[in-house]
């Protein structure tokens, strides 16, 4: 029985692409208010290595790998989810993968792959998880991870910054069209949070352009999403909240590319 602790007391959650960075946070910090996490990554080593150190701090967790592109996948670690606690009450569909390249060095495939995972995956994740929740009957919340890129362009970046502005649309009608069920969607956008999507350094010095000064740490990017799968947003539906140290107040400010 797990104890009925914390703002996500007896809760089961799945955090997609939870084997590091801001997913990371976000699996060990829904852990420690008590929810029971589903750690989903692509690298088995990372996804036990994360649920290895919820299960050490006291916490339940279990690392399933996923590829959240494929629908089979996805069936299998929706089953292994409800077979380890029991049901799904949370969703946070936080994987993407970024292309950083201008329109002529993109290729076809990589616009493919980055689209499907970045945008598709969030729909078809949250279609079977859904479908979960309203065959059991009960509600649920799922918070998706956008970022600023999807609201204005962007000189090194195509397919990501076009996905993520689908994922905040996508978050809308999915609030729309699931509100009834009791299923709550909203929506976090980070910005410079941790190491780049895709890449594994955390350069606390790099260039950033916001109020703070500072890039994000993906711990304040975790307690924006426990705020939205918790009780404390009980009002908030089809919200996006910018967690980005006030970049978007500054976007009228953005560099112009320079000609060639």
């Amino acid at each position: 029985m797990v104890e009925d602790r914390g703002r996500l007391g007896g809760k089961s959650a799945i955090v997609t692409g939870a084997g590091r960075n801001i997913g990371e946070e976000i699996a060990k910090l829904f852990a420690s208010e008590g929810a029971m996490v589903a750690v989903v990554d692509m690298d088995s080593g990372r996804a036990e290595s994360v649920a290895a150190a919820i299960e050490k701090s006291g916490g339940r967790a279990v690392a399933i790998v996923c590829d959240v592109s494929r629908t089979d996948d996805i069936a299998d670690m929706v089953s292994a989810t409800v077979g380890a606690f029991g049901g799904i009450d949370i969703l946070v569909n936080n994987v993407a993968i970024s292309d950083n390249k201008d329109i002529f060095e993109l290729s076809e495939d990589e616009w493919r792959k980055t689209i499907d995972v970045t945008l598709s995956s969030p729909f078809y994740v949250t279609k079977q998880v859904a479908r979960w929740m309203v065959d059991n009957g009960r509600g649920g919340r799922v918070i998706n991870i956008g970022s600023t890129s999807g609201f204005k362009g962007r000189p090194t970046a195509l397919a990501y910054t076009a996905a993520k502005s689908g994922v905040f649309n996508l978050t809308q009608s999915l609030a729309v069209q699931l509100a009834p069920y009791g299923i709550i969607v909203n929506q976090v956008s980070p910005n410079m949070s941790g190491s780049p999507v895709g890449r594994e350094v955390f350069d606390r010095n790099r260039k950033v352009n916001n109020l703070l000064g500072r890039p994000g740490e993906p711990e304040e990017q975790a307690k924006a999403v426990l705020f939205l799968a918790s009780e404390d947003a009980s009002f908030i539906a089809g919200a996006n909240l910018f967690v980005d140290g006030g970049t978007m107040a500054l976007a009228s400010f953005a560099d112009a590319p320079k000609a060639r």
